[in-house]
């Protein structure tokens, strides 16, 4: 885990997470980041602790607070809207259009047969999602996405209202090799002083990004 430090100072980490790995613990106690905080603490008094979340399949860029301080004013950035976040993805289908914004609220459901999704409706939270193409290929769409809200799910959700699922997405879509194409691409911190990092496209996917266009050191 340490490999995959991506910005690290006194008072924030910015890690790369691999994708299937949680956040945090389940019930089922099943492996977690929390298993790697005693890691990453390094001398630090307090165990650094996540600023914001990611989805277990997604990879890429978490913030933790490595002070009680630091991780007050992170989730202070990540409450206002005011943390930078940008994801790509690999979509099924082509839009027409080369950029736009989603805006539509997301609210919860629950099944005793299927469990727990994400799905449009207008009584859920609001849900906001700026979106541009980076590449196209035979049935897929490489693009960048900006959220100015942080649903659940909410970039899986909107891809599809966009052009289509995200390749491999398990949930709204279909497995395929590589897992979820998704990632949290950057993230920049507008802190004092501000604080930015990248994460590497996992090797996992790259057939697929590179499907649309995507070589080592594309965007």
């Amino acid at each position: 885990m340490a490999q995959r430090i991506l910005h690290q100072d006194g008072e924030v980490l910015i890690l790369d997470k691999p994708a299937g790995l949680p956040v945090h613990a389940g019930p089922r106690g099943k492996p977690s980041l929390e298993d790697w905080l005693p890691l990453l603490q390094q001398g630090k008094r307090h165990l650094p602790q996540p600023a914001h979340r990611l989805d277990a399949d997604t990879a890429g860029c978490l913030a933790l607070g490595r002070t009680k301080p630091a991780l007050a004013a992170l989730g202070a950035l990540f409450a206002a809207g005011r943390a930078e976040k940008t994801y790509w993805a690999v979509a099924l289908g082509s839009p027409l259009a080369e950029s736009g914004t989603v805006d539509a609220p997301l609210r919860k459901v629950s099944t005793a047969r299927a469990g727990w999704r994400m799905e449009r409706h207008p009584e859920g939270q609001a849900a906001r999602t700026a979106w541009r193409v980076l590449g196209r290929g035979p049935g897929l769409t490489w693009l960048e996405l900006r959220p100015a809200t942080g649903r659940t799910h909410q970039l899986r959700l909107h891809c599809g209202m966009i052009c289509g699922p995200i390749l491999g997405d398990p949930l709204y879509g279909q497995p395929a090799p590589g897992g979820l194409h998704l990632l949290a691409r950057a993230l920049r911190l507008p802190l004092e002083p501000p604080r930015a990092a990248e994460a590497p496209l996992p090797g996992a996917m790259q057939a697929g990004f590179a499907a649309c266009g995507w070589t080592p050191g594309s965007a």
